[in-house]
């Protein structure tokens, strides 16, 4: 599996970042612990989850994502082999969130209660409170990096002029600095990261792990009418694509696919992956055939014209 730096200052991640955010919603405790020990396996250690994680889902209340990969390193033993990445901030119910100081501090232990670990690799702000002040916020990370409970923290969901000033905030009182950023960005969803993330990116050498990289399923070629997406338990999340745009969009990754005898969905990620300031797209799988998808994702690369095709089709 190709190994990327995360940003200038972090460590050295697979190519690829595997979504914990099915783990108890979609998958099941018993698959996922398959699907980990699959992933492993195969090179993608690096595994990104949430608090709040799978909080929308009927009985769920946050915290199960979390709980899982804590059973599983408990079971397995296999923490240190894992580039573990987690967020706070979004809302966890009782008026659990933000990131304020005080509920900072409390997030991150029952954090690391519920992954069964004593360290978080990568700790991030799921997105930006403009009710703390950034200065609070990130003292608050650097008392924790400073007692070795996050090693490194991240920013995800934040305007570009929020994330500079954060990174000037960082440099100003010579705190932890974010090392990188987890945005929206995908063949379907490009302006936002594009235009106003991208140069905020290279200025300060972040490393950048898209979510919803697959744009919800929609870029795997599953949904290709109104009627797959209503069987879909992820349905409503693909309605805006089904347009002409997105249409042309499938139709350029099945040409791409079946020229590099490969599949959509790997060349979706493969095409994120050439992208510029772009380290580690985020996927989930549910099954050892998606979990296969991603792996060899992180090993296509496409030629120039096909880069082309696909820019100019999405843009």
């Amino acid at each position: 599996m190709e190994k990327r730096k995360l940003g200038s200052a972090g460590p050295e991640v697979p190519a690829i970042c595997l979504g914990g955010n099915v783990f108890g919603w979609t998958v099941p405790e018993a698959e996922a612990f398959r699907l980990l020990d699959a992933a492993l396996a195969a090179g993608l250690n690096f595994v990104d989850t949430a608090d709040v994680y799978s909080s929308w889902t009927a009985g769920n209340k946050g915290g199960e994502s979390e709980t899982i990969l804590g059973k599983w390193f408990a079971k397995t033993g296999k923490r240190k082999e894992v580039i573990l990445a987690t967020k706070v901030g979004m809302e966890m119910g009782e008026g659990k969130k933000g990131l304020r100081a005080v509920y900072i501090r409390q997030a991150v232990e029952d954090s690391l209660r519920r992954l069964q670990t004593d360290y978080i690799d990568l700790y991030q702000a799921h997105k930006d409170d403009p009710e703390s002040p950034l200065e609070e916020t990130l003292a608050t990370f650097d008392a924790l990096v400073k007692q070795g409970k996050v090693r490194f923290i991240g920013a995800s969901n934040f305007s570009g002029a929020r994330l500079a000033e954060a990174l000037e905030t960082s440099r100003k009182h010579g705190l932890t600095s974010y090392i990188s950023l987890q945005p929206h960005y995908n063949m379907m969803e490009r302006s936002a990261f594009e235009t106003e993330l991208l140069p905020v990116v290279e200025k300060y050498q972040l490393g950048v792990i898209p979510y919803y990289s697959l744009a919800g399923g929609f870029l795997t070629g599953k949904y290709r009418s109104q009627q797959d997406a209503e069987k879909s338990a992820r349905g409503a999340t693909v309605q805006k694509y089904l347009n002409q745009r997105g249409f042309g969009v499938v139709a350029a990754l099945d040409e791409v696919a079946h020229a590099h005898g490969s599949t959509p969905a790997c060349v979706a990620l493969a095409w994120l992956l050439a992208r510029p300031g772009v380290t580690a797209p985020i996927a989930s799988a549910t099954n050892e055939k998606q979990l296969a998808d991603l792996a060899a994702a992180a090993k296509l690369k496409l030629d120039a014209e096909s880069i082309q095709k696909l820019n100019a089709v999405s843009a």
